[in-house]
């Protein structure tokens, strides 16, 4: 197969991750036959450093003229510490979400039995935990209209009807796939926003009678996922809550660092790991590369390379079995190893499979 990927390295540990997810690609490539072919652009601090604008011209057309994106982070403490800016990283990340459509944020929670430790939450509650949480991307506050000044400020949460019939589609889809379980999260009680998606996707649950539809307020699922992560097999709900719930499941998984995901909508199809840009750890080769590997797998597999991506799992798998891990997720007393080596373990590991 041939495809044509935009790399954003972005900023802080960005390019030192992508780089890794790059190396597994190119083995990959080079294992199965296909045929990589990538163009590298500017996005967040970096591109505003270089041409004052976070996500230019330029780099949308990279990425539309690609099959899809691999992208790593964005951020930046110059911007972090001064709230006053009103161009920043953040800005082209939202930008680069609406111009390419990406309305449908796909992240997949599961723990790996070895790292089950690493989470702060018990043992018996996490193992076995297998769940995806699906974000709308492209509405809601993020996107609605803001006001500010010294005295006064609000941001507005407009959903319209279709933005919300096309993400609940996409999660009912998502549920057939798997355990035929949907969770609609809201504030219903509270918000009119909220009451409209009850309102649809009580009207839509009706085309799926194969799917259980259950209905949770936002603050019993932040709860719920912590307490019964169990109970959860697909997870559907708005822009901020979904923010605020994906990384929330950080705890259930140990690190940031073992997250991918997805960014699916109208155009090129986007894969980034969920963590963010650590720029305090930029260059001492101790960032963990895996969510970043892990989302070079779900492009593969977004193109029916199957085989391709459970190679790239298998791998990640072997590594962690075997304590090739950075430190964030080492066992004690275990032996060092970079961002650089785990990467490179995990790049030999499929050239010899």
């Amino acid at each position: 197969m041939k495809l044509k990927i935009a790399l954003l390295p972005g900023d802080g540990i960005g390019p030192e991750i992508m780089r890794q997810g790059l190396a597994v690609l190119n083995a990959i490539a080079e294992k199965y036959g296909h045929e990589f072919t990538y163009e590298e652009a500017l996005v967040g601090a970096c591109a505003i450093e270089a041409v004052g604008d976070p996500y230019p011209e330029a780099t949308h057309m990279a990425c539309m003229n690609a099959d899809a994106v691999l992208f790593a982070a964005v951020g930046d403490l110059k911007y972090d510490n001064n709230p006053t800016l009103k161009i920043r990283p953040e800005t082209g990340l939202l930008a680069m979400r609406k111009k390419l459509g990406l309305f449908a944020n796909v992240r997949p929670v599961a723990t790996f039995d070895c790292l089950l430790h690493k989470s702060p939450l018990k043992e018996e509650l996490i193992r076995g935990a297998d769940f995806v949480v699906i974000r709308e991307l492209t509405g809601g506050m993020y996107f609605g209209e803001k006001y500010q000044d010294d005295n006064k400020a609000f941001d507005t949460n407009v959903y319209t009807r279709p933005e919300i019939e096309r993400i609940l589609k996409v999660a009912f889809e998502m549920a057939i796939t798997r355990r035929k379980h949907l969770t609609v999260v809201d504030k219903a009680n509270v918000l009119a926003s909220s009451r409209l998606w009850r309102q649809i996707a009580k009207e839509m649950e009706k085309q799926y009678p194969n799917v259980t539809t259950d209905y949770m307020f936002i603050d019993n699922a932040a709860m719920r996922v912590l307490t019964e992560p169990r109970f959860f097999d697909v997870i559907v709900t708005e822009n901020t809550f979904g923010d605020i719930l994906t990384d929330e499941t950080s705890c259930i998984t140990g690190s940031m660092g073992l997250q991918p995901s997805s960014s699916l909508g109208e155009y090129t199809p986007l894969f980034e790991p969920v963590h963010g840009s650590w720029p305090q750890a930029a260059g001492q080769n101790i960032a963990n590369p895996l969510a970043q590997i892990l989302s070079a797998a779900m492009l593969l597999e977004h193109f029916g390379l199957n085989k391709e991506g459970q190679l790239i799992r298998d791998a990640v798998n072997a590594s962690l079995d075997a304590n090739i891990r950075t430190p964030e997720i080492q066992v004690e007393g275990g032996a060092h190893y970079g961002t650089k080596e785990v990467g490179q373990w995990i790049t030999d590991f499929i050239k010899k499979a």
